[in-house]
């Protein structure tokens, strides 16, 4: 893991590999900002024009590196652009910092130290360049540079920036600390998720990711209980045992509850965990198979959330339901036509094996339910549909409370996560009534994101606030990383579950 400090020590001074350094996009050219004060010294005040000169022009993403003049005592300067600069009396925005810091970050794999001179004028940016440095420098090498390489002196690829040096920081300021030490605790469960997210199917089945929170669980003082498959066919678990019996690795169902002494209000977390979705007898078409080791994202952010939560001690109490199954096609998968029994009792015909995030969801949905939280949230790659609407980067909100839906929506904003606010349209409810059984997990073609979101409500508790994130777009990006984005997954909706986590510990969503 990349290492992050609040250091005092001035961008003149820092004995460090590369000082990294914001340029804004200004009227007349480029403009640095605050924080690299004393490199702009060092160029006698011509830092700007020297990275003009270079073509650079401080828009966002934009990176220029540029050897340091001799009142430096590093080798190497990294401008990094801020995107517009702010108008008078206004500071760059958490976001922008955030971005440019990942963006930097990213630019140094193989890099022992770097300084970041970026704007750290309060707590608030502390946090945001710390979040996007440590999400930036992540990558995921696991599976290359094998021993056959290392033997023929193949070091295999680059490892990310090793250390992060916050400079124009006050590491003895509470604020400042307390900026630092939640930033490493969110990313370091957030860049978790991502490897979750990232490692094969063959090596993470159901039982294996049960097996990675119950070591968390031990790690961190949550209690986590696992339903193997007799404990789910005991209990009754139909959505979820229906959609992993055409796999060789049964599901589990694994429960991770945080507790605090002092908490007033419960929130409980559902994440959808399809390990690999190969749509079962309704088989995936070519092209569609390949990235659906991604379809346990949800429960990878819902784990993700739930160890944060603990790392940082909010006083709230915290419940995540992580639904695994692997959906596979074979003799014993279930058929098109057939009917479940869910663990709430309804039964629901399955029309499309495809659509099987919604079954295991309802099942814990509806066992969450039981404990009556003061809310829900659940977590899916549930639709293609979604990313139909609103694109590769943004996830859908719906909700059966209209005031928690926009106040979800309003903290996935601040915290950096695209989102939509969705509806659940009423009519659309008639399009999944079966004639068979209480339900058929598929309705009308059109608005198939809403039609999902519809199903789900239907296993939610009477009067239980809830919201459902589709992060299908967002949860696994396939092309070129940008930002603190990576290529491959990026543990869309950690932040937007923390954060929430965090409102509710303090009373601020009523």
């Amino acid at each position: 893991m990349t290492a992050l400090t609040l250091s005092t020590a001035g961008a003149a001074t820092l004995r460090a590999d590369v000082i990294v350094v914001g340029v804004a996009k200004g009227a007349k050219g480029p403009v640095v900002a605050p924080g690299a004060e004393a490199v702009e010294k060092a160029f006698d005040g011509k830092l700007g024009t020297v990275l003009e000169t270079l073509g650079a022009a401080g828009g966002e993403g934009e990176v220029t590196k540029l050897p340091a003049p001799s009142g430096l005592k590093t080798p190497v300067v990294l401008a990094v652009g801020l995107g517009a600069a702010p108008g008078k009396g206004e500071t760059y925005g958490s976001e922008a910092l955030r971005r440019a810091a990942g963006v930097a970050a990213r630019a140094l794999p193989g890099v022992k130290k770097a300084g970041f001179a970026l704007p750290v004028e309060s707590s608030e940016g502390v946090a945001a360049v710390a979040e996007g440095a440590l999400l930036g420098a992540y990558a995921f090498t696991v599976y290359q540079g094998g021993e056959k390489k290392a033997k023929r002196g193949d070091r295999g690829p680059k490892q990310p920036l090793a250390e992060i040096a916050l400079l124009g920081t006050k590491p003895r300021d509470k604020a400042h600390k307390a900026a630092a030490e939640r930033a490493i605790a969110l990313t370091e469960e957030l860049n978790r998720a991502r490897d979750l997210v990232n490692t094969p199917p063959n090596d993470l089945t159901p039982e294996a990711f049960a097996a990675v929170a119950t070591a968390a669980g031990k790690d961190h003082g949550i209690k986590v209980q696992v339903l193997d498959e007799k404990a789910l066919a005991k209990g009754g678990y139909g959505g979820i045992l229906g959609v992993g019996k055409g796999s060789e690795n049964p599901p589990r169902l694994v429960k991770l509850a945080y507790t605090h002494s002092d908490a007033k209000k419960t929130l409980a977390l559902v994440g959808k965990g399809i390990t690999y979705d190969s749509g079962g007898i309704s088989l995936k078409p070519a092209g569609h198979n390949e990235t659906m080791k991604c379809d346990m994202s949800g429960a990878a952010a819902v784990f993700a959330a739930v160890v944060t939560a603990a790392r940082l001690g909010l006083r709230v109490n915290v419940t995540g339901w992580l639904a695994l199954a692997e959906n596979m096609p074979s003799g014993s998968a279930t058929r098109p036509g057939d009917v479940l029994r869910m663990y709430s009792g309804k039964t629901v015909e399955v029309l499309n094996t495809d659509a099987e995030g919604r079954l295991v969801l309802a099942d814990a949905l509806t066992r969450a339910s039981e404990e009556n939280p003061d809310a829900i949230v659940d977590v899916a790659t549930l639709t293609g549909a979604m990313m139909l609407a609103l694109g590769s980067r943004t996830f859908g909100i719906m909700a059966n409370d209209d005031a928690f839906r926009t106040s979800v929506h309003e903290i996935a904003e601040e915290v950096g996560e695209a989102s939509w606010p969705m509806p659940l349209p009423a009519d659309l409810r008639k399009g999944m009534d079966s004639p068979t059984a209480d339900i058929a997990n598929m309705g009308e073609r059109m608005g198939g994101g809403l039609v999902a979101g519809l199903f789900l409500k239907e296993f939610v508790g009477e009067g239980i606030t809830w919201a459902h994130l589709d992060i299908a777009g967002p949860a696994f990006h396939e092309g070129a990383p940008y930002g603190y984005t990576p290529k491959g997954g990026t543990g869309s909706s950690v932040r937007t579950l923390v954060r929430l986590a965090e409102r509710t510990a303090s009373g601020d969503l009523g």
